[in-house]
Parts: C-alpha cells; sequence; structure tokens
C-alpha cells in the first residue's frame, strides 16, 4: 500500500460513530459475525482455528502483539461501513477533503522562475471534486503514482495556482512524501 493509500484508510477509520469492541473476546465474536467461521476469522488473522476458539472463550486473553495488531485491523477495517461510506459519499459531493503533508514539491515552471523541489509542509482543503476523483481511483484499484498525481494537482490548483489567481504556468509534481494525513 502507498502512502495515499495508507491515508486514506486511516482517515476512514477515524469516522466511527461508535469505539469498535475493546475486549480480545468481544473482538473474536464481532470477526465472527462477519466472517461467519473460526476457520475464517484463523485464516484472516493467520493464526490457528484453535487459537480463535481459545481467544473466544477467554482461555487465551492476550494474544502476541503481531497477532493483536492484526485482530484490530481486521475488525476496524469491517467496523461501521455504512457510517464510513456515508461520510465519503458527503466529502465527495459536498464538503472535500483536508490533506495535511510534508512533501517535496517538484515544480515546472516558465523561464525565469525556480524549479528546484523543496520540503514544505501544508495544510489545505481541497475540493470536492478531487475527493471524487480520489475515492474513484482508490476503488478502481489505482496505484500510488495515480493517487499522488490527484492529490498534486489538487494542491497545485487550491494552494499553488490560488484558484486560477495566480502562478498560470506551474505545474507540480508531489515526489517525497514525509508524512500525509488525509481528514473527511
Amino acid at each position: 500500500m502507498g502512502d495515499i493509500e495508507d491515508a486514506l484508510e486511516r482517515a476512514g477509520r477515524e469516522v466511527f460513530t461508535r469505539e469498535p469492541p475493546r475486549t480480545l473476546k468481544g473482538r473474536i465474536n464481532f470477526l465472527l459475525g462477519r466472517l461467519k467461521t473460526t476457520k475464517a476469522v484463523a485464516q484472516e488473522l493467520g493464526v490457528s482455528q484453535r487459537s480463535i476458539e481459545r481467544y473466544r472463550t477467554g482461555e487465551r486473553k492476550t494474544p502476541p502483539k503481531a497477532i493483536a495488531d492484526r485482530i484490530d485491523a481486521a475488525v476496524r477495517s469491517r467496523w461501521q461501513p455504512v457510517v464510513r461510506n456515508r461520510r465519503r459519499k458527503q466529502a465527495a459531493a459536498r464538503t472535500g477533503i483536508t490533506v495535511e503533508t510534508r512533501a517535496r514539491f517538484g515544480y515546472t515552471a516558465p523561464v525565469g522562475t525556480t524549479d528546484d523541489g523543496r520540503m514544505r509542509r501544508l495544510t489545505v482543503h481541497l475540493a470536492p471534486a478531487y475527493a471524487q476523483r480520489l475515492f474513484d481511483a482508490q476503488q478502481q484499484g489505482a496505484g500510488d503514482p495515480e493517487l499522488r498525481a490527484i492529490v498534486a494537482e489538487g494542491l497545485q490548483e487550491t494552494y499553488f495556482k490560488d484558484g486560477g489567481a495566480r502562478a498560470h504556468d506551474l505545474e507540480v509534481e508531489l515526489t517525497d512524501i514525509d508524512y500525509i494525513d488525509v481528514s473527511y
């Protein structure tokens, strides 16, 4: 998974209206409700079916950290899908998304201006059209370069060109991401 896709996944996990189950037993029972069998849950988590049964009955209360992290990720990825989809549709249609990043931006600019890339820390609210394009590309399985291009174009138009008020010939490329967070 790329930087942008990770950021979109993290943003999706932050839109819950209720917290997911906190206990190991509650998380395993939730996964059993979604995946239906202990075998399916075991395959999803990469553990034995017997381990799932032990977690479910409370016979075993603390899994190793790696397994606990996989359980947490599996629960969060399935938690409140209706709420998550509603928020994505709202962002794509009305509210847009906010991108916070520290990244290196490369420029293609007219003669006489600098085109040296440099690290910048930006927090920019992008219009719903960019959110829609980003979500559509993610749904279609686009790779990180395509997602970066969409984010770079949104930052270019919104921040660097100020909605068309300046820097008309500027082309921005998002090259080196230190960190990126998305919220919607």
